[in-house]
């Protein structure tokens, strides 16, 4: 058994993460911005901690010396409206983390720093693998590149594993996102949707695979300095996700697209090769994304 600690645990992944190193036996630690009004499954104790305050941070570093670290926490929503605080909280924030780490005296045998996918941008084509050129279209693909290289500066001294995860999603998440929006609105038998760019195509996971994924990652000793995808290796157009989960459903759905929800910087396409990460944590599979939105539309009836 190790001590985790999770930074961003009351978030969307956090809440699946926590009950899923706790299933392997691990004592679960949470860090998050501000503190939830009721306990969160898997963890032991939950610690409010501003991680762009490097004094607090520090001092929950030094409590509960961790043995593996995950950190999720950021602004993850790829157009949030506040730019100043999407680079604060992520590239800050895991600038200070990483600090905090290297300067305790038992250092972390383990430190999984999610990144995303975002840092390829539009320059690569086909199926994308790790070896593609780091290339990011927009702020949050910045910001998340910008961690990537904070991790350089650390590899002499903290054992961290990168993952770039392609796009996920499942019961819980945010309605800002494009298939909880999609499955909102079909569970409410809306009579139309307004969405923005339809002409995309993504890689889409079950987020229930990809906290698996870095449960196994964890405990992968060759992971170590790697930057490995975490993704289906198939992408799905909107026009699919929109028809799969419609039939789904029983129920079809207007489309209008609205020049408010067009972004210039979108990315039109992204489809990750799992190769990399198959060799090091063997062939592993989710769910189909047949059965994630089958899962959402019953969540969302609930």
């Amino acid at each position: 058994m190790a001590r985790v600690l999770v930074t961003g645990a009351t978030g969307f992944t956090g809440r699946y993460l926590g009950p899923r190193l706790a299933q392997d036996g691990h004592e679960v630690i949470g860090l998050s911005h501000t503190r939830p009004d009721t306990e969160i499954a898997g963890y032991v104790a939950l610690e409010e901690c501003d991680l762009t305050c490097p004094d607090a941070l520090n001092a929950v570093i030094r409590k509960w010396q961790p043995s593996k670290v995950v950190h999720l926490a950021a602004v993850a929503f790829v157009a949030h409206s506040d730019v100043a605080e999407m680079y604060r909280a992520n590239v800050l924030g895991t600038r200070n983390l990483l600090g905090a780490l290297a300067q305790v005296d038992q250092k972390p045998d383990a430190v999984l720093i999610s990144s995303s996918a975002n840092v390829y941008g539009n320059t690569a084509s086909g199926v994308i693998s790790e070896k593609a050129p780091v290339s990011p279209a927009n702020d949050y693909g910045v910001t998340k590149a910008s961690v990537e290289l904070i991790c350089d500066i650390f590899l002499d001294k903290l054992p961290i594993i990168v993952t770039r995860p392609f796009n996920y999603t499942g019961v819980g998440q945010s309605k800002s996102f494009l298939i909880p929006k999609i499955i909102d609105h079909l569970a409410r038998k809306a009579p139309l949707i307004e969405l923005g760019n339809i002409d995309v195509a993504r890689d889409f996971s079950d987020v229930r695979y990809l906290v698996d994924t870095y449960a196994k990652l964890l405990l992968a000793k060759k992971a170590v300095g790697k930057k490995v995808n975490v993704c289906s290796g198939r992408a799905v157009s909107l026009s699919e996700v929109l028809a799969l989960a419609s039939r789904i459903a029983e129920h079809s759905l207007e489309v209008r697209v609205n020049p408010a929800f067009v972004r210039s910087d979108e990315v039109k396409s992204l489809c990750g090769s799992r190769d990399l990460l198959e060799t090091l944590i063997g062939n592993t599979g989710g769910p189909a994304l047949e059965d994630t939105l089958r899962w959402m539309l019953e969540g969302a009836a609930a």
